[in-house]
Formats: C-alpha cells, sequence, structure tokens
C-alpha cells in the first residue's frame, strides 16, 4: 500500500460541483471532466491521487470498506447508511438543504396508520418512533411529491432547499428533521495506514473551507 496514494469517493451533481473549487484550493483538481468521460476512475493532478465517481447512496460504503480512502457524502446519505466504519472530521458546508416532512397544503382527517412516502426509510422510521407515531413507509426513489397527490401517501419525507417543487405540487413542510449539507468521511483502516496523508489532506480541505466561507 503506497502510504501517499489516496482514493477520494464523489458523486457526480450539486456536490460534485460544489465541492471541486475546495479540491482545487487542495491542490487536487481532476485530468478529465467527469460529465464527459465515461471513465469512473479519474486521475488527477497530484501523483497517487484519483477520484472514483459513483452513485451518491454509494459513497460511505465504498469508504466503509475500504474501496475509496476518503469520500464526499450529504448528512441524509450518512444519516441512512448509520456512519458505521466512519470517521466524520469535516462540515464541508457545501450542498446545504434541509430534511422535512411535507403534507398536502389541503388535507383532511387522515384514517388508519400513517402512510409516508420517502427514500429514507431508516430515518423516517427513527424519526416517528420518536414521536410516538406508527408509521407505514413507503419506499420510492424519486417524484417524492407526487405519492401525496394520488393518493399513495399522507406525508413525503424529503430534501428541501428552496421549497419551490413543494409549493408547486400542492405541499409545504411541515416538520423539520435536520440540516444537511455534505461531510468529508474517512475510513477508519486508511487512517491509520495513511495518517500523515490523510491528516494533512482533511487539513487542506478545512483550509479551503475557511477560505471559502
Amino acid at each position: 500500500m503506497n502510504p501517499n496514494s489516496l482514493t477520494i469517493a464523489l458523486s457526480k451533481g450539486r456536490i460534485f460541483e460544489e465541492a471541486l473549487p475546495l479540491l482545487k484550493r487542495a491542490g487536487i483538481e481532476p485530468l478529465e471532466n467527469p460529465n464527459t468521460s465515461r471513465k469512473l476512475i479519474l486521475p488527477t493532478t497530484e501523483a497517487g491521487v484519483n477520484l472514483v465517481i459513483i452513485r451518491a447512496a454509494d459513497v460511505p460504503t465504498y469508504v466503509q470498506y475500504g474501496a475509496a480512502d476518503v469520500g464526499v457524502a450529504g448528512k441524509d446519505v450518512l444519516l441512512e447508511h448509520g456512519g458505521e466504519g466512519l470517521y466524520e472530521p469535516l462540515d464541508l458546508e457545501i450542498a446545504q438543504c434541509r430534511l422535512m416532512v411535507a403534507a398536502p397544503l389541503q388535507r383532511g382527517a387522515t384514517r388508519g396508520r400513517l402512510r409516508v412516502a420517502t427514500k429514507y426509510l431508516n430515518i423516517t422510521r427513527a424519526y416517528f418512533a420518536r414521536q410516538g407515531k406508527q408509521v407505514e413507509v413507503i419506499k420510492l426513489y424519486g417524484s417524492m411529491e407526487l405519492a401525496p397527490l394520488v393518493g399513495l401517501a399522507d406525508y413525503i419525507v424529503d430534501l428541501v432547499d428552496t421549497g419551490n417543487t413543494l409549493k408547486a405540487n400542492g405541499l409545504e413542510p411541515t416538520e423539520h428533521i435536520a440540516d444537511i449539507s455534505s461531510r468529508l468521511v474517512v475510513n477508519k483502516a486508511s487512517m491509520k495506514m495513511k495518517h500523515a496523508r490523510i491528516t494533512q489532506f482533511v487539513q487542506h480541505m478545512a483550509a479551503a473551507v475557511q477560505a471559502k466561507s
């Protein structure tokens, strides 16, 4: 194992776009554009440092099992994953939003057990359990706002940024579950084996976050 090598797990989209300037300040830039390249492992301007481009929900798993040394993941993904086998040393303060319960603006009395549509099964069950409420959680992968409109669910649990999509579909946020931003996560074994390299990287990223602020 090269103690100076580093594999960084990232997902395409907002997190990647907002993480890129922080990585650049830390001296790391991809040599290929992930939006046009078909490669899933991208070399960077720093020798021995590669980016792996994967689904957002898979980042904690890749880091937990050591397929990546470090990664950038939303707090929502980390809460759903559970964070086992990971250090979470730094809030990157990017891709900020809120995890909310939302419901139709016009809603009548609910009969029987509440039905909640979400892709965050673990978070949703735990949240309503803390409220002392029994709910039926329905797993969806997208278009959460549609579920209450067609009678599939009474509520949804989803990320809310501006709230415009909710409003456009006749929904409103009703309960706040968590503030969300992207975090730097580190594999525990990598931290031991590559302690100096990863500590340096975390410090550089922390300085980049501070400079941005």
